[in-house]
């Protein structure tokens, strides 16, 4: 499989390289940050009231000391569904003073026992959950 040489090619290619199947729907994870608290818990409510088919979750990271909203999509990671989704959830994250910092897919997926560990393979740096 061919991808464009940027940030999200790349690590499309990583990942297939790593044995993964990128013509199933994974969990992929998008992550967004804010420096204040009440951005940050505002946007994740009005992405809950959205009704985003996926998972949301809120923390502190201390590495990077900004709050993190984490959106996880149960989607096929073709280059294109997920250069269009970062954008997307860019613009939505810019209303709130935040902005989008790359996306990651935990190694380990259901009825795959190859990866045992849960680090992610991540978009623009480097997340570990």
């Amino acid at each position: 499989m061919q991808f464009p040489d940027d940030d999200n090619g790349k690590m499309l290619a990583a990942m297939a390289e790593s044995g993964i199947d990128l013509s199933v729907a994974l969990d992929v994870d998008f992550f967004l940050i804010f420096d204040d608290q009440r951005d940050a818990e505002s946007a994740l409510e009005a992405l809950a009231q959205k009704d985003v088919n996926g998972e949301l979750e809120l923390n502190f990271s201390e590495e990077i000391e900004k709050w993190e909203l984490i959106v996880c999509l149960n989607m096929v990671p073709t280059y294109d569904d997920l250069v269009a989704k970062e954008i997307e959830l860019n613009t939505f994250a810019q209303e709130f003073d935040g902005m989008t910092d790359g996306w990651g897919v935990m190694q380990h997926q259901e009825g795959d026992d190859e990866f045992a560990d849960d680090d992610h393979e991540s978009g623009h740096c480097s997340h570990t959950h």
